[in-house]
């Protein structure tokens, strides 16, 4: 738990890694393009007191992660989100196994998210049933435009996606984290677009769709479908760390979301090992909006700060909150009950 000024805040880091980019788990040239890409976004956008070297970037230890999440960056629950380019490292990146095995071992500290790809057919869904029966998933993380031999990417409208919508319903997985957002070298741009989402989002109200990194660089197409989806939201990984580089650019990312979403839509996440949770939450908490920029955006208050950085994924994931971090004004899971549109996650 993070406190300052007497403000009390309750941390759950809604988006984590256990990587391995290790050079003896490289494939081939797109899995080293890969992690060098990730490692730009690492040391341009860090605090220099913060930047890794590459080989440390490349695979670190349960210790390191351990110590960075809960013991220095005031983490209370992390979200492990698998990601398993499984064409570019030999044993996958990150992948739901290998985060299992932190989650085991400190249940306390994590929630364990699995994933699917469509393009597996009926043996993926095999596979989510396996994972479902042994973790007991309440989400997932989906990659739209992770490489799989030939294909370069998929949209979530795709028929062949449907079945898993309907097996996660089935399951009781309701929390659909997708990847929409910047690029990592060497996928394809258009494959992370959000205007898919638009589309399950009206067809599966069952399910809620997290849409991680917030669309950027796409942030007003995915304003525009989070307001009129009220199943949609927010994660704020890759966006945050602006905060550092850019305040400015960062205060109209906050701002526009604050105002089409809503501070109840909107999720924290450190995307660790690319940032340190300790100067992101740090820097946010004591950020504000510029006085010439709040006659359209308002202000930042610590209620919506506290939602963000961890009320609002404790909701969706049933997370208990300390009873000493209350906010003024609680939604119900961060959306109007009486909504006709969500009548199949009101209670959930």
């Amino acid at each position: 738990m993070y406190e300052k000024d007497g403000e009390k805040y309750f941390i759950v880091d809604g988006h984590i890694h256990f990587w391995d980019a290790s050079k003896e788990n490289i494939a081939n040239k797109y899995g080293e393009g890969f992690i060098r890409c990730f490692y730009d976004y690492h040391a341009n956008l860090s605090p220099e007191e913060y930047v890794w070297t590459l080989d440390e970037y490349r695979k670190y230890s349960e210790e390191r992660l351990m110590t960075d999440l809960f013991e220095d960056g005031y983490v209370d629950k992390a979200i492990f989100q698998p990601t398993y380019l499984t064409d570019f490292y030999v044993n996958g990146f990150n992948t739901t196994e290998d985060d299992a095995v932190l989650a085991e071992k400190h249940p306390d500290r994590f929630v364990l998210n699995g994933a699917f790809d469509p393009r597996d057919g009926e043996e993926g869904l095999d596979y989510l049933r396996e994972l479902h029966s042994k973790y007991n998933l309440k989400g997932v993380k989906l990659y739209t435009a992770e490489w799989k031999g030939d294909s370069r990417g998929y949209k979530l409208s795709d028929d062949m996606v449907q079945p898993y919508f309907e097996l996660c319903a089935e399951l009781g997985i309701q929390n659909i984290h997708v990847h929409k957002g910047p690029t990592i070298w060497p996928l394809n741009r258009d494959a992370f677009d959000v205007a898919d989402v638009d589309h399950v989002a009206s067809n599966w109200t069952n399910l809620r769709f997290i849409v991680e990194h917030v669309g950027l660089p796409r942030l007003e197409d995915f304003c525009w479908i989070g307001t009129q989806e009220p199943n949609v939201y927010g994660g704020l990984a890759v966006a945050l760390p602006f905060i550092h580089t850019r305040p400015r650019y960062f205060a109209k990312v906050i701002g526009e979301l604050c105002y089409w979403l809503g501070e109840d839509r909107i999720l924290f996440g450190s995307d660790y090992a690319l940032w340190h949770p300790k100067w992101l939450i740090e820097q946010f908490v004591d950020f504000q909006i510029p006085e010439d920029m709040q006659g359209e955006y308002g202000e930042l208050t610590p209620d919506m700060k506290r939602k963000i950085l961890g009320i609002n994924a404790a909701r969706l994931y049933g997370i208990e909150v300390p009873a000493e971090v209350t906010v003024e004004e609680e939604a119900d899971l961060g959306v109007v009950a009486s909504d006709p549109r969500l009548t199949d996650l009101v209670g959930a």
